[in-house]
């Protein structure tokens, strides 16, 4: 089970970074160039989603890198990556694989109680 979570922390975590610098890229677009009337605004909170879109890949990955040895930390921040990718990005076509990977692995995390056999 830790192996699995490790794999799907570090899958959603780079899935969810693509997610991010087109996020965090729409939002300078926008502030450089200005909304297009009909077909390009400004989100609601602007800071909410560069924040998340730094934070929540990286709580991804760092859960994965240690589902093999700190299981119990990297379920919660496995989690906690799912619930801010979910918060910050809503659940659509390009979020729901990150987080799906992400609240998976963490349980996975949370549930190994002994080590993986080699």
């Amino acid at each position: 089970m830790r192996n699995a979570a490790l794999i799907l922390g570090i899958i959603a975590g780079l899935w969810g970074m693509m997610v991010g610098f087109f996020s965090y890229g729409y939002t300078e677009f926008i502030a450089w160039f200005g909304e297009i009337e009909d077909v390009a605004g400004q989100v609601e909170n602007v800071e909410r989603i560069r924040a998340i879109s730094l934070g929540a890949p990286i709580l991804a990955i760092a859960g994965g890198a240690m589902a093999r040895s700190l299981n119990l930390v990297a379920g919660l921040l496995l989690l906690a990556s799912a619930g801010g990718m979910y918060w910050g990005f809503g659940f659509g076509v390009f979020t729901m694989f990150p987080i799906a990977m992400a609240a998976i692995g963490g349980l996975l995390a949370l549930a190994a109680r002994r080590p993986d056999p080699h």
